[in-house]
């Protein structure tokens, strides 16, 4: 009897899951597992990339958490820089094209096949942006790449177009650096996923580190000279911000290029439809991680979530079910957590506008506390703002921004969100005290007490 074959396309966080849950369940005699990676690694932390950048992680190999050896030792034939370049789904086929063997072209059987591409960096249709020095950070491969550059000694003035996460750690990392460094972002405050009442903090500490804001103008060109490379970058406010090199931190887009072209249904959002257990609308295709979209379990929209959290549990449920369990991805609540110089912010469920967006009619509660007792040495300050639904006082979002010690404290309002717990419950969870952790009572039962107030003087008007 023949054994049956899966292709997965993409080495990363959801491929490799998916081809290690159903290699763990299922015998090599069972089941053949080939699976294409374009770049050098599998298994690697993308979100460390900045952190080796600016030398606070001291090797590449740090962020590898599998090597293609390693997955090759498990059964599972990893076949690195090969990019796949099409599916014939009527074929049943991957056509795969070998980057070290001169481009050798070739076709791949599957019987069950993981589309696991992840995404790639926004890049705006803009006059020089495919110039020499302009550069994405999303592989292992694009670190290394600007991570040369900047070992190079050529580069002194970088500038950062985009002030969401990646782009800050990639200028935070530049600026460690001794780098000058601009960012320039086309909202008025920094992390659009943030409120900006809480993203004004983060801007005053991206700037005490020395590091240039430029709110509110958008990048309509970068220039370049003689030899092709970038020298500067403008704004629709018709400034010009000189640039060594530039580095693209405006988001990323789902890697759905293949997809599209076999026939592979998108969603609304524009990343890929899938069920609950991953499945694709095409018969023995699945789909995980970042060109995939998710359901968001409080606004009930299909959104797209590019955290290698999600890739990594969806890449498992899919190995799962092909490996004769079952498993479902229970959906997402936009948890997300940073550090930004000495700053730590970090958010989940709904900002205040994407609340309005859903339709919800809520209360906010802002407070201002410290991460430990106020008397104990090494206090830091730590703001807290949550929403709760009017009436029926269900915390919809909340967002923390502080010094150490303040983000973490975003899991226990993700686990109160995801559960569907009102402010008047947080208020009554047994969170450990001692003076090194904590107040005696914790920001986060300071806010929800506030916030319980705010729903109750709201019933009663």
């Amino acid at each position: 009897m023949a054994r049956e074959r899966l292709v997965v396309i993409g080495g990363d966080a959801a491929g490799m899951s998916a081809a290690s849950q159903a290699r763990k369940r299922r015998d090599p005699a069972d089941l053949q597992i080939v699976a294409f990676e374009k770049g050098r690694a599998t298994s690697y932390s993308a979100c460390g990339i900045p952190y080796w950048i600016s030398g606070a992680v001291a090797r590449e190999d740090n962020l590898i958490a599998r090597s293609p050896a390693r997955h090759r030792d498990n059964g599972i034939d990893v076949r690195t820089r090969t990019e796949v370049t099409a599916i014939d789904l009527a074929a049943r086929t991957v056509r795969a094209r070998d980057l070290d063997d001169h481009g050798r072209e070739y076709d791949e059987p599957f019987d069950t096949l993981v589309y696991a591409t992840g995404s790639v960096p926004l890049r705006p249709p803009i006059a020089g942006i495919d110039a020499t020095g302009v550069y994405g950070v999303q592989t292992l491969d694009d670190g290394a790449a600007l991570r040369a550059e900047l070992d190079s000694e050529r580069v002194r003035r970088v500038v950062v177009v985009g002030g969401g996460y990646i782009g800050l750690e990639i200028a935070e990392a530049c600026r460690v650096r001794d780098l000058d460094v601009t960012v320039v972002d086309r909202s008025p405050t920094l992390v659009g996923t943030i409120d900006p009442d809480i993203g004004v903090f983060l801007g005053d500490a991206v700037r005490a580190m020395g590091i240039a804001l430029v709110h509110s103008e958008a990048v309509v060109g970068i220039e370049t000279g003689h030899d092709g490379r970038a020298t500067a970058v403008h704004t629709d406010a018709e400034r010009r911000l000189p640039a060594d090199l530039v580095v693209l931190g405006l988001g990323v887009r789902p890697d759905i290029d293949l997809a599209q072209r076999a026939g592979i249904p998108l969603g609304t959002s524009g990343g890929i439809a899938v069920d609950a257990r991953m499945r694709t609308q095409v018969d023995g295709v699945w789909a995980a991680g970042d060109c995939v979209e998710s359901v968001h379990r409080l606004s009930g929209q299909r959104v797209v979530v590019a955290l290698g959290t999600h890739a990594n549990k969806q890449g498992r449920v899919i190995g799962v079910n092909i490996g004769g369990g079952y498993a479902t991805f229970p959906g997402v609540i936009g948890t997300a957590v940073t550090k930004v110089c000495e700053l730590e912010v970090a958010r989940t469920g709904l900002s205040a506008a994407e609340a309005d967006i859903a339709g919800y009619r809520y209360v906010t509660a802002s407070v201002d506390s410290t991460t430990r007792a106020g008397y104990f040495p090494g206090a830091r300050p730590i703001r807290i703002k949550m929403l709760a639904e009017k009436r029926t006082g269900r915390l919809l979002g909340a967002q923390i921004v502080g010094r150490e010690g303040a983000a973490k404290r975003i899991d226990v309002l993700a686990t109160a969100i995801w559960n569907e717990m009102g402010v008047d419950e947080i208020l009554g969870l047994d969170l450990s005290y001692a003076p090194p952790f904590a107040p005696v009572w914790d920001p986060v039962l300071i806010a929800a007490r506030k916030a319980f107030d705010a729903v109750e003087a709201d019933t009663h008007t």
